[in-house]
Order: structure tokens, then sequence, then C-alpha cells
């Protein structure tokens, strides 16, 4: 039967959400509650701003759940945002019951308690008396949220609490400091909740049928910008795959160990790269259901645990210099600093097969393979990074399958992607780099590079104290004028040929000068790049010049640069 509606999309208030007898579930080994005084702070003062302001509306973001019945959902996105208000409620309740008064104040008070507290937490149970919930959290926080918050009991021993329930409990504590000072009497409070926090604040909420829907939703979201989790996603339904109650506790060790190494955020791309190692092309927008169709059972559950486990650190150590595993391989050091100063990931499959199939020293010899590669294909030419996966997901297939078994033979795989002499020079000759931001450090990397081939003395980009001067200064005076063109001076000032390292004092004993002015006090540099300049480059530095001496630079960087296979 084909399913229709798998998507429905509404604007709906709080009150909206949590009446009717509807109920929600926070998936058992969904994240535990985090929120702190900050987000408690920032929602309240939208709630002030709202309660003074009775027209207005305040939206609180995207809602995502499942729908397993009409009146039953299951809590993908939101469940920070959707406990923290029924926390409110509760707070709300709560001084409500305690605030002073006559009795009859007392017993208009209790009833608008009750009155609250059937709509927005649930009803109490005529035979055990026990308050009941319209919402359930996951495996960590529930217990506590249903038998003290939700019964508003006081815990003996907060600070024993796990540290998600103390929040819980601090976030429950400090609504009621709020409330208690703005509260003038029991009507104003009731309204408060009954009025601007349920009719006023707004959620745009996302019904799904199924997991696969809801992982779409996840990404199409993430791609606008709005930061969900996918990660809890998958670990749901991994989850979901286990039955066996020791199994469950088993897996949630591993798992918490394993996002522990790679990092929450991180945990798609770390999934993804792993499973290119296998598979040729894995879009992150289908990466649940690639899951979903390789892991059916409890045993591919543990297996692709396993495989994970396997490569966690080296994916944690490939985006982190000082990682224990390059302490007996020091010499990986620089090319792992140069892959993020790149900022490419590509290559990451490709490193986990030469990392499990390779000799240390030909593992370092693949990382500059792919260095290299990822210098003249990605920083100088600039060319189109999506023709890179298919071409290192081959490569590393090699490596797994025992077709290769040496850097020269990965080498034989990455062909397509190694820049030929020619295209790089070009590329190279014609290349700016801007020396601001992010980028000011890629600039340097690329002239202490130069300077070591010039010089033949290491210069480390990280440590060196030089400055990177402008030649045609970014900021020229007039005087300049007559040699670049006003109009076209922009197009030049961060030409790889314009620029050159010095000394800071030099720096700023040159200024913004004429060449011919430079000249005296880049003969007095230490850098042979810059004293280069002096005895092979015209008094008056012009478009010809600096094309002239980029082009020089150009040569020179395609032997910098080079795989040792080509």
């Amino acid at each position: 039967m084909i399913r229709s509606n798998l998507l429905k999309t509404q604007d709906t208030t709080f009150l909206d959400l949590i009446g009717n007898g509807k109920i929600y579930r926070v998936p058992p080994y969904q994240r535990d509650y985090s929120w702190e005084e900050e987000h408690w702070e920032d929602l309240w003062n939208d709630i002030l701003e709202l309660s003074s302001a009775p027209e207005s509306r305040h939206y609180m973001g995207a809602l995502v759940v499942e729908a397993r019945t009409d009146r039953e959902f299951l809590i993908i996105d939101g469940q920070q945002r959707l406990a923290t208000l029924s926390i409110l409620a509760l707070a709300v309740i709560g001084t409500l019951q305690s605030l002073a008064g006559n009795d009859s104040e007392k017993a208009a008070n209790r009833d608008r308690a009750s009155r609250l507290r059937s709509r927005f937490i649930g009803e109490k149970d005529p035979a055990s008396l026990i308050e009941s919930s319209k919402l359930f959290l996951n495996e960590t926080d529930d217990a506590f949220y249903q038998d003290y918050l939700v019964q508003l009991r006081e815990p003996n021993n907060p600070r024993g609490l796990p540290i998600s329930n103390q929040l819980l409990w601090g976030c429950f504590q400090w609504f009621q400091k709020r409330l208690k000072e703005i509260a003038s009497d029991g009507a104003a409070l009731a309204t408060l909740l009954n009025e601007t926090i349920a009719r006023h604040l707004l959620f745009i909420q996302i019904t799904v049928e199924d997991e696969l829907n809801a992982y779409t939703v996840f990404e199409t979201l993430n791609a606008r910008g709005l930061e969900l989790s996918s990660t809890d996603l998958l670990k749901n339904y991994l989850f979901s795959r286990i039955k066996v109650a020791a199994d469950l506790l088993a897996l949630q060790r591993r798992w918490k160990t394993l996002l522990a190494i790679v990092k929450q955020e991180r945990f798609p791309d770390f999934l993804r790269y792993h499973l290119l190692c296998d598979s040729p092309k894995i879009r992150k927008q289908r990466l649940f259901k690639e899951v979903r169709d390789v892991v059916r059972d409890p045993q591919g559950v543990f297996d692709l645990m396993q495989a994970l486990e396997g490569r966690a650190e080296l994916f944690s150590a490939l985006n982190d210099t000082e990682h224990e595993y390059w302490l007996e391989l020091p010499q990986a050091k620089r090319y792992i600093r140069e892959l993020q100063l790149f900022k490419v990931r590509q290559m990451t499959p490709l490193l986990f097969a030469a990392w499990e199939k390779l000799q240390p020293p030909d593992f370092v010899r693949v990382l500059k393979l792919v260095s290299v590669i990822s210098f003249r294909y990605t920083v100088i030419s600039g060319l189109n990074t999506n023709e890179l996966e298919p071409v290192y997901h081959k490569a590393a297939k090699s490596l797994l399958s025992g077709q290769a078994t040496s850097p020269a033979e990965v080498f034989q795989h990455l062909k397509p992607i190694y820049v030929t002499d020619e295209k790089f020079t070009r590329d190279f000759a014609g290349k700016e780099i801007e020396t601001t931001g992010q980028r000011k450090r890629l600039a340097k990397f690329v002239l202490c590079a130069l300077e070591s081939d010039v010089s033949g003395k290491p210069c480390d980009y990280e440590t060196d104290p030089g400055t990177i001067e402008h030649i045609l200064p970014e900021n020229p005076s007039g005087e300049w004028d007559a040699s670049f063109s006003p109009e076209r001076q922009a197009d030049f000032i961060y030409r790889i040929g314009n620029l050159t390292l010095l000394e800071a004092n030099l720096n700023r004993l040159v200024g913004n000068g004429l060449l011919s002015e430079k000249r005296a006090t880049y003969a007095g540099s230490a850098y042979g790049l810059t004293k280069y300049i002096v005895d092979n480059t015209p008094d008056d530095w012009t478009p010809t010049a600096l094309n002239a001496r980029q082009q020089q630079l150009a040569a020179r960087a395609a032997h910098i640069w080079r795989s040792d296979f080509a």
C-alpha cells in the first residue's frame, strides 16, 4: 500500500501540543537533558516580553515528532524545549500551591493549580492518587521527572543525582525563584501559564511517520542552518534493534565511549567515511537509509560498533596533531597539520585503509601524497571536490582488498586527481591568497615552503616570526598609481607574486613605500625569498614584474609539491 502524508507541518501553540490527551515520549536512549541557566534565562526573558505585549508571538523553532498513534508521539527533536516548558508549568503549579493568603485565596489557588496540572502535566489517577504525565523523558531522566518533579517532591540528596537530573531540578528551582519575584497573586500566575506561555509560544511542528522520513527532515533542516542531531536518530535506530537488556547495557557503554572519541556532532561524518571504504558513494542525506539497509539485527549492530571502534581513534587523531598516535610517528604531524590547514577530509577512507594495511613509514608516505594532491587539486587549482570521494574510495578499496600493497600502487589509483605540472604551474602563476582571517595562515604556509626551498633552511609557518610583506601595499599611496592603475590595484595585492616574508621591524620600516625605496631594507632581510627580489627584480614594481616573479615561484612550487611517485 502506498503511504501518503509522510510529513505534515503546522504552526502550533504549546497548549495545542500538550492538550487533548496527547502523550510525548523521548526515545529511551536519546541524549539526556542538558539545558543550563543561560538557556532558561533566554526563555524567561522571551516570556516576560510576551507578557508585556499581549498581541505578540514568539517562535520556539521546529519540533520534529514521529506519530505512533493519533495521540502518542515520539520526540525526534525538541525534547529540551518541551521538557523545559513542562518544568516551568510545574514551577507555576508548585508556586500557586505555596502562595499565602486566607482560606478562600488558598482554595482558589489550589483549584487553579489542579486545573493547570490537568491541562499541562497530566491527571491524577483516582485509585492511586499518583499524578500522571503527558511527557516521558529518556531512560536517565524519566524516573526523576515522574517521581519527583511531576509529584512536586524534593529529592533527598540532589548532589548525588546524575548531572542531567541535577539540571532538571535546577531548572525547576530557577523558575520557581523567578516566579516568586513577579508573583503578585494566583490569578496573575495562572494567566502567565495559561495565556502567555500556552498560547503565545509557537512551534513549527513537523510530524513524520517513520525514522527514515525523520532523518530526511533532519538533513533538510540542517542544510538550512538549524542544528539538529542526526546522531541521536542514528543511535535510536541502532538501539531499537537490541531487545536483550544485557546487550542494551553493553551497547550503551560502548556507544558512550565511541562518542567520547569522535564527538557527537562529528559522528555522521565519521560513519559516512567508514562506509565509504566499502561503497563508492554515500550521500549524507541517505546515511540513515544506508545504515538501515545494512544493520537489521543485533549482530549487525555489534558488527558495526566493532568496526567503528577500530577506526574511531584514528579519526580523532586525523584532527589533532597532538594526539598520542603521533607520539611514536612524529613525522606524520606535519602532514596532519597541512590537511587541517587545507580543510580537506575526502581522503579519510584511504587513510583508514592505509593505517590498517601499511607499515607506519608507508602510512606517512600516503599522508604526504594526499597532502600534495590536496594542495595541487583543492588549494591551488580549485577543482571540483565532488570528484575526490570516488577516487579515494577506489584507492581505499584496493588497499583493503590487497590489490594495492604499497604507496606507489596507491598513487596509481589517485592519478585522476593528481594535477599535472603544466596545469599546476599555470594555476599557481595566477593564484591570489588573501592575507586576512584564516586565509592568512595559508598564505604564510605557502611563503614558508617557498622560503625553505630558496634558502635551504627550515621555515615553519606556525612558529616563524616573520610577517607577510605586500610589495604593492594593501593600502597603496598615490605614488603607486603610475605603476598599477588604481582601478586594478585590488587585482594584484594578494597575488602570491606580490607577497614575501619580512621581519616585523623591517616591515614597519618600509611602510607603503615604492619598491625602489624598499630595496635597501629587503637586502638586509634574513629571508632568501626577499633577498632574491633585490637581485632579480627591476626597480619599478609593475604588473609585468609581478607576473614574472610569480611565474618563477610557480616553477619552484611544482617541484616542492610533487608526488614521490610521479
